[in-house]
């Protein structure tokens, strides 16, 4: 029988386990994918680090992009889906009954499952993104269009559906976006150069990139990505150069990528009288903050959250890439590749910041 490699999380702080897996058919109402490239997400490095509990053993990884190499003939017709298609696995199951469900707003259901929860230990074993191969439900899959290189797409496979669902998420609450002057992003990891060339080719003036220390490398991407200015915390001075930029008003929008707690407080700071603060990246449980909860009662502000994503955010994430073709290569460029057997040095370089985005092939 043929056997295919993963990587199991035996719990926090604890080394992944590489173990091989039968290979089985895919059950009635999934298909199995062999890999292409599975994203190490910073919700990853947080389980590892024991800050998302995440009951051992498990298969983990959600920014799967595969090749569907075994699916039924009647999941194919039903969901358009065909061996030799590249996919995405979207990694959220909602339950469909909430009211959040009901009310067409699944990303944020309640009762929301997983792709990869399943027990490994149980057929058809290989549920997670770190493995060779995965089991997926059919309705889970985006197929990727032609023309789309599928490393590239899993580069912001995750970021770049959850900065979607966020700006989705601001539009309905009738957040005047395109009309912005000015942004900011917190943070320059895989959220925060989504989110700056996102906004940038939104057509707003000014994107100012915050990050915490210099990264020459890291941070003429960004400016290539349309980032206007890179500030860095430890240089000081960003407020006033805010200041500055928006004639002494603030930000009109604030997108907090970076993850630390502490940034939210100085996000508050930015921000403008009415000013819209998306806030996708702060998503373990890494410990509270003092804020002045007084800006958001007298600057009137809008504070959007934006934990999970839909189908069609995934969709949404794809378009953009097709239509913004020359942003690809540099995409591209982020990505650095590790086999899936070196995942322990690839979740080390990861949490360490060594890359923009860490993805194992």
């Amino acid at each position: 029988m043929e056997k295919a490699v993963a990587a199991v999380y035996t719990g926090a702080n604890k080394p992944f386990e590489i173990r091989e897996f039968p290979v089985v058919p895919a059950p009635a109402g999934m298909a199995r994918l062999s890999l292409i490239a599975s994203g190490v997400c910073g919700t990853d490095v947080h389980i590892h680090k024991g800050r998302l509990a995440i009951v051992p053993e498990k298969i983990i990884g959600h920014e799967f992009v595969g090749k569907i190499e075994d699916i039924s003939p009647e999941d194919s017709r039903r969901s358009g889906l065909n061996k030799g298609d590249n996919a995405i696995v979207d990694i959220a199951c909602p339950c469909g009954k909430c009211k959040l469900c009901k009310s067409g707003d699944d990303a944020n259901c309640v009762n929301m499952g997983v792709t990869n929860g399943g027990d490994p230990a149980q057929a058809p074993y290989l549920h997670g993104g770190y493995a060779r191969k995965t089991f997926a439900p059919v309705e889970n899959l985006i197929k990727i269009p032609e023309g789309l290189d599928p490393t590239t797409v899993c580069v912001y496979a995750c970021v770049g559906s959850t900065i979607m669902h966020n700006l989705a998420l601001a539009r309905q609450a009738g957040c005047r976006l395109e009309q912005a002057d000015t942004a900011v992003v917190q943070g320059l990891g895989p959220m925060g150069t989504f989110a700056v060339m996102v906004l940038a080719a939104m057509g707003i003036k000014n994107v100012v990139a915050i990050t915490a220390t210099p990264q020459a490398e890291r941070d003429e991407a960004a400016r290539k990505l349309g980032a206007t200015e890179v500030l860095t915390i430890s240089e000081g001075g960003i407020t006033q150069r805010i200041s500055e930029l928006t004639g002494g008003l603030g930000a009109d929008i604030c997108v907090e990528a970076s993850g630390a707690p502490s940034a939210f407080a100085m996000g508050l700071e930015m921000l403008r009288n009415r000013g819209i603060y998306l806030v996708p990246g702060q998503y373990s449980v890494s410990g509270g903050v003092p804020v002045s909860p007084e800006l958001i009662t007298f600057k009137a502000l809008h504070i959007i959250g934006s934990s999970q994503y839909s189908i069609c955010d995934v969709e949404s994430y794809l378009d953009f890439l097709k239509n913004h073709p020359e942003l690809c290569r540099v995409i591209r460029s982020f990505a650095t590749l590790y086999k899936l057997e070196d995942v322990n040095t690839a979740l080390q370089d990861a949490a360490a910041g060594k890359n923009i985005k860490t993805v194992l092939v």
